[in-house]
């Protein structure tokens, strides 16, 4: 039943993981790597999410969906808290991906609090 339960969970790890990959070349891609908040802001959560999400790809535990829960909601409000909304690309590249890592990661979470809940 664990190794079911880890089995489960690796879709969401590998969609966390190209999630951080996405933000951490955002600011290129996108255009504000000029900008120091949020080009730092991408870089730091994006390694971050990314050794989460290998981490959980090695050995899953509950509490690194939880961070990652944590990390996407910090992507939401962080243009807001550092102050770079006026940036609308960063802007929208930060709400975006917070939202699409706190919906993968809350996923994660609500299949582990719920493991029948799909059979």
């Amino acid at each position: 039943m664990a190794n079911t339960l880890m089995e489960g969970k690796k879709g969401q790890d590998w969609l966390n993981l190209v999630l951080a990959v996405c933000l951490f070349i955002s600011p290129w891609i996108i255009g504000f790597a000029a900008e120091t908040a949020p080009a730092w802001n991408a870089w730091i959560v994006g390694v971050v999410l990314g050794a989460v999400a290998v981490a959980a790809l090695a050995a899953f535990a509950e509490w690194e969906e939880w961070v990652g829960v944590v990390l996407g909601l910090w992507l939401i409000v962080s243009p807001w808290l550092l102050k770079f909304m006026a940036n609308t690309n960063a802007m929208a590249t930060h709400v975006i991906l917070g939202v699409l890592v706190v919906a993968v990661s809350g996923w994660a979470v609500w299949e582990v609090r719920h493991p029948h809940a799909h059979a």
